[in-house]
């Protein structure tokens, strides 16, 4: 099987491109390699795909929201199915930077919907996010809850990706599985998320920004686990047969949650960080940030009844291997 991965140097592209590459898929990553964060990552990322890929593994390198130069850049390479996972990351970033989230997550998904109806492939499935959940305080949060009150452009536009892809599910029967994923943490990690400015600053003893002074839950879904929620969605396609499918779609089209099913409270978080850094943090307490939410938690019923989604990886195990990595990484 020849599969498209999208965001290919991101954290989640990354680590599926190479689960695929494992298992003896082919994979076309695509990437545009921004400088949203630190580059050389990326390119430590792709470097890594090759070694392990070889012929394998092939990158293009385009962005995916200019759809004619995206089509002229696929020509000539076939794929069987798609995991779109490219997309502008952060909730804060969209705050202050709201036109990238335009061009990558709406047009960009409307661009990959097209490439996926226009190729005729047997299964697209592509990045949502826990965030679409808003301010909901119902827990866990399940995917059949109503999520039409955003409270970041970034979750907007992730919940305008879940509706366009229903539309192309309706009109084309087009097979698409959508994944709300929870904070997802692990080995070659993402700098501007949570665990990664941890651990760097406490190791350099510099104060640690926590907002809404500590009272804060998320449910942290390591890497490991996440992928293997990926890859058990790609390889089963919705049918369209006109059932009820999780999400509540009677379309080829579901939606899933992939968490650990833990509502971990941060500072917990924080001492693990410590243990494994041997160094303690200093707390900058700091109020709540606009479009942050306190507590996220997710029901995976779902897609553990439909695909045998099981998270095995607990914050106690994944936090020091995150740290070991993130050590090795920058040579501490």
């Amino acid at each position: 099987m020849k599969v498209l991965v999208t965001g290919a140097a991101g954290f989640i592209g990354f680590s599926v491109s190479v689960r695929l590459l494992a298992r003896g898929n082919t994979v076309i990553g695509l990437d545009c390699v921004n400088d949203y964060y630190d580059v050389a990552l990326k390119e430590a990322r792709l470097a890594r795909l090759r070694e392990l890929g070889g012929d394998q593994f092939i990158f293009i390198r385009q962005d995916f929201a200019l759809y004619e130069p995206l089509v002229a850049a696929l020509d000539g390479h076939s794929f069987d199915r798609i995991v779109h996972l490219g997309a502008q990351a952060g909730v804060r970033y969209s705050i202050t930077h709201p036109h990238a989230y335009l061009h990558a997550n709406l047009a960009g998904h409307l661009n990959m919907l097209e490439i996926a109806r226009h190729r005729g492939v047997e299964h697209m499935v592509y990045a949502s996010s826990s965030s679409v959940y808003g301010g909901n305080t119902k827990m866990p949060f399940a995917v059949e809850d109503r999520v039409d009150q955003p409270i970041s452009l970034y979750a907007a536009t992730k919940k305008a990706d879940e509706l366009m892809s229903e539309t192309y599910a309706h009109l084309y029967r087009l097979p698409l599985t959508g994944l709300r994923f929870f904070t997802v943490y692990g080995p070659w990690g993402r700098p501007d998320m949570m665990m990664w400015l941890f651990a760097s600053a406490i190791l350099a003893e510099k104060p640690i920004a926590v907002f809404n002074n500590g009272d804060m839950y998320r449910d942290f879904t390591y890497i490991d686990d996440i992928i293997s929620g990926v890859v058990a969605s790609l390889d089963n396609p919705p049918p369209d047969d006109g059932a009820v499918k999780a999400g509540g779609s009677t379309k080829p089209h579901r939606l899933y949650n992939i968490g650990n099913h833990k509502s971990e409270h941060l500072m917990k978080v924080v001492e693990i960080l410590e243990a494994e850094c041997g160094k303690k943090a200093i707390i900058d307490f700091q109020p709540m940030q606009p479009g942050d939410v306190r507590q996220s938690f997710a029901d995976i019923d779902a897609i553990s009844r439909d695909l045998g989604y099981r998270p095995t990886t607990s914050i106690d195990v994944g936090v020091p291997n995150f740290v070991r990595w993130y050590k090795d990484y920058n040579a501490l």
